[in-house]
């Protein structure tokens, strides 16, 4: 006989009488059995009569047991010794000839120590609310040599995630969700699909031996089946329908209200059928000729009929007169009110004679350089800027601002007129042969919302809000209803381009409304400094149109993050993003110091103002060197550039030359994030040339840099895995965290898919998970914002990103036609945000704003999880843009758990 140990299970076999003449046999060979429902590590032999969806079964294939039949028992007594295993193995793979035996095959792998076990290297969040189901999944897991973590751990890197039962939000882990049946399919292969397991059968446990109740051949794979099948194409189709007549309900009242504007009905009568005499204005250009201007005004009042357009030339040399700052308040007034009558008995809405006739009387006299060119100089005269098409009297008589005042007014009216007629069907014309359309966008500029003249009108209002500032409170009414005027034509602008493509190219409204967001940005923090200015708190809260104020606050939040060494990942928009990624990044800025003043005052003492105060490491030569302002102070040749665009600190990181970089760093305005003419940053050029020293000094004296630019998709985390400078990519992690490892190049690689060694991976990621842990631990200590102005900025940035989300995704919250969700959809959106396939099933829908919805509802039902996240600086602080933040989370948070009770009205 053997004289190895036999230590045996069962598994499967409910009848009482074979059951007794297996355990008689085992104790005839002086082997051992355990009994009990669950499985035990020690055993060498499972016993079963077929494979089986139980614990015991799929536990000892992980640890590679031996799985054999009860004729192995029954044969073995007869010749009173143990018998070769190899004959009565449970074999898998009968009914598909060709394919491996999974249970031979994990066997032999355990057995000659290729794996320790079917679940090597797993390290598993175990999210199971069950205590049974957990203990169960956790036994098999163990059998194969998984590390099981019921809690997120703070420095281990998870590889996969078991969320069964779970009705919050797994954690945003970015690693597989894996089911029971996954686990199965891991262990069995391609012959799981011809193990034919029953589905909601589990066994009964009375059919079993009285003395020994053996659960564990429960179908441990019932609940993964039960929640897969309710996730089928016809639920998940349910939710689709219901989800896209709540938007066209939206749609349907979004358009019904932009036809609510009352005072515009007044603009359209009517026109003749036939066109009516020209009218005799020779009257009037006589007594223009002698100049009598408000008498020939009162005569053209008297001509003016419906059908009849007043000579452009006539109308151009009452222009021309108005706008020379020579006439009377009452000429002014008068000639406002011809303009008004001309547009409301002429409606002709989008004919070409139309637009002609107002593009020669709506433009400078002597410029006569278009409609754009006049409004913009109109804006400039009242803003008293010198930014004008010609010179003009300077400074301008009170009468002549207020008449410009008007002239925007009029125009605008005219804008918004075309506008409504295109919204209300009206014109049936084309878009863009509208006044509008021609005075915005040239025949090849059509395709972008970023058109010349719309970057232009950009610029406009950044300046006035600037502008505006500086106001007296004399002058503090008329810059408000001038800052009006132009985000209203703003509004006009976007709203007509929008509408002009979104019927056939949504995508390409979208691409237009990024690149304008992204270009006001850069116009109000391309100044070079680290706080948002002030006038952010105006501008971005009082844009009026919603789809590019969500665009523009995005972006400058993306900006003000990378300005301060924060990355925000490179994915899509959406609310998941905005209540984690971009709360988080909120809470490190609150641990952020102010920004030092770069100019000190004349006569104060030099001080580290343009450089952290931190002390620099053992790598570095020597701390960064007080300067003062002086000339002589300056490093030489610091705003000189070569033919690549290289700048001295570009040169300094490539030669590794500290020493030089630090004396750069000390002087006050460096920028740090500076790039050469192909995009490289200095620190891009550090993490290429392998110059560890500088590095260090970048991260240690640079609270600015930015971690995240890329060039072609490659970041320095990138350049440095490329380059094989590994200790620079460490640092890198160590400083930035885990939202470097998020990063992809152009050919969607993420930095460790550059490491091919599986240990050098781990390291990185330990490395990222100090760097976590480092900045979550410098956010917990901080009991009070560290820089007020900054955050309350930001924050007033991500409450206008989260109203505007809100209103331009539909959410619940905003006004919208109540969309009742019934217990089973909501049930159904606690299990997409569980299940990887729910996911992929519900992300191919047809219709894309419908799956953006389902999966922004997902994030809602778990707020609480992402409002219980807040810095408590943030939840301490008093500033009133925070509060306002933190009031609109807890609404979220308020909506999701109505959602969740079934009564949300959404």
């Amino acid at each position: 006989m053997s004289s190895r140990k036999h230590i045996f299970q069962i598994s499967g076999i409910k009848d009482a009488q074979s059951k007794g003449q297996l355990l008689r046999a085992i104790k005839q060979l002086d082997g051992t059995y355990i009994g009990g429902p669950i499985y035990r590590e020690s055993i060498t032999h499972l016993i079963v009569s077929q494979a089986v969806p139980s614990e015991k079964f799929l536990a000892a294939c992980a640890g590679g047991k031996w799985i054999v039949t009860p004729e192995y028992l029954l044969d073995s007594v007869k010749l009173n010794e143990w018998l070769p295993e190899v004959p009565y193995e449970v074999n898998l793979s009968v009914q598909s000839p060709g394919l491996t035996n999974p249970v031979k095959a994990w066997r032999e792998k355990v057995a000659r120590g290729l794996v320790s076990g079917a679940f090597q290297d797993w390290v598993v969040l175990l999210n199971v609310v069950d205590f049974k189901r957990r203990d169960i999944i956790s036994r098999i897991l163990n059998a194969g040599r998984a590390v099981v973590y019921l809690e997120k751990p703070a420095s281990v890197h998870i590889t996969h995630v078991i969320n069964r039962h779970v009705v919050e939000d797994t954690p945003d882990l970015d690693v597989p969700c894996t089911s029971m049946r996954q686990l199965a399919l891991h262990l069995f292969g391609k012959s799981f699909a011809g193990l034919k397991w029953p589905v909601n059968q589990p066994c009964n446990p009375s059919d079993g031996d009285a003395e020994d109740i053996d659960t564990s051949s429960e179908n441990v794979l019932e609940e993964a089946e039960r929640l897969d099948c309710s996730l089928d194409v016809g639920v998940l189709s349910g939710l689709e329908n219901t989800l896209e007549d709540y938007i066209f309900n939206v749609e349907k009242l979004k358009q019904k209200r932009k036809l609510l504007y009352p005072e515009f009905q007044s603009f359209y009568l009517s026109c003749p059928t036939t066109q009516r005499a020209p009218a005799d204005l020779r009257n009037v250009q006589s007594l223009l000729d002698c100049g009598f201007f408000p008498q020939a005004l009162e005569e053209l009042q008297a001509s003016l009929h419906p059908g009849v357009l007043p000579p452009a030339q006539l109308v151009l040399t009452l222009m021309q007169h108005a706008l020379d700052g020579a006439a009377k308040p009452y000429t002014l007034s008068m000639f406002r009110t011809t303009l008004h009558n001309i547009l409301c008995i002429n409606s002709l809405w989008g004919s070409a004679s139309y637009v002609k006739y107002f593009q020669q009387i709506l433009q400078c006299p002597r410029c006569k350089a278009g409609v754009w060119s006049l409004l913009s100089t109109s804006f400039r005269v009242c803003m008293s800027g010198a930014a004008t098409c010609h010179s003009l009297p300077s400074p301008a008589r009170s009468e002549l601002i207020s008449f410009h005042c008007d002239l925007q007014e009029f125009i605008l009216r005219l804008f918004q007129l075309e506008l409504h007629a295109v919204n209300s069907g009206l014109t049936t014309t084309m878009p863009w042969s509208t006044l509008l359309g021609n005075v915005f966008w040239t025949v090849w500029e059509r395709s972008t919302l970023s058109s010349k003249a719309v970057q232009q009108l950009a610029e406009l209002l950044v300046e006035a809000y600037q502008w505006a500032q500086s106001c007296t409170e004399v002058d503090a009414v008329q810059g408000q209803r001038l800052l009006l005027r132009l985000q209203e034509l703003l509004e006009v602008v976007g709203e007509f381009w929008c509408q002009a493509h979104s019927t056939l190219n949504r995508p390409l409204v979208d691409k237009g409304l990024q690149e304008l967001g992204e270009h006001i940005a850069i116009l109000c923090l391309g100044q070079g400094t680290d706080v948002a200015p002030d006038f952010l708190l105006e501008l971005i809260p009082s844009m009026l149109c919603s789809q590019l104020r969500l665009v523009t606050a995005d972006a400058l939040y993306r900006f003000v993050c990378r300005r301060n060494g924060i990355a925000t990942g490179t994915e899509a928009l959406s609310l998941r993003k905005i209540v984690s990624t971009y709360l988080k990044a909120l809470g490190s800025l609150c641990a952020r110091r102010p920004a030092p003043d770069p100019s000190p005052r004349l006569g104060a003492e030099p001080t580290l103002a343009s450089c952290a105060s931190q002390k620099p490491s053992a790598g570095l030569k020597g701390g960064v060197c007080v300067f003062g302002p002086g000339k002589e102070n300056t490093p030489r040749g610091l705003n000189r550039v070569n033919a690549a665009g290289e700048t001295l600190l570009h040169r300094a990181c490539k030669r590794d030359q500290v020493d030089t970089l630090l004396h750069i760093l000390a002087h006050p305005g460096t920028d740090v994030n500076v790039k050469d003419y192909a995009g490289w940053t200095p620190l891009h050029e550090a993490c290429n040339h392998g110059s560890s020293a500088c590095v260090r000094a970048l991260l240690q004296h640079s609270p600015s840099l930015d971690l995240s630019s890329q060039v072609g998709g490659v970041s320095p985390l990138h350049d440095a895995l490329l380059n094989g400078h590994v200790l620079i990519a460490k640092m890198l992690l160590q400083y930035g965290g885990s939202a470097l490892l998020q990063l992809r190049d152009s050919f969607g690689r993420t930095p460790l898919d550059l490491v091919p060694a599986a240990m050098l991976r781990e390291e990185l990621r330990r490395c990222a998970t100090e760097g976590d842990s480092s900045a979550a631990t410098a956010v917990a200590t901080v009991h009070d914002v560290q820089d007020l102005p900054l955050v309350e900025t930001c924050s007033c940035l991500l409450a206008c990103l989260l109203l505007s989300y809100q209103q331009e995704r539909d959410l619940p919250g905003c006004s919208s036609p109540p969309l009742r969700l019934p217990p089973g959809r909501v049930r159904t959106l606690l299990l997409l945000s569980a299940d990887p396939r729910g996911r992929a099933l519900a992300s191919g829908w047809a219709n894309a704003r419908a799956a953006q919805l389902a999966h922004d509802l997902e994030t809602l039902l778990g707020m609480g999880r992402h409002v219980g996240a807040l810095a408590p600086a943030l939840k301490r602080c008093q500033g009133p843009h925070i509060q306002l933040l933190v009031q609109l989370l807890e609404d979220l948070q308020a909506e999701g758990q109505q959602l969740l009770e079934g009564d949300a009205a959404v």
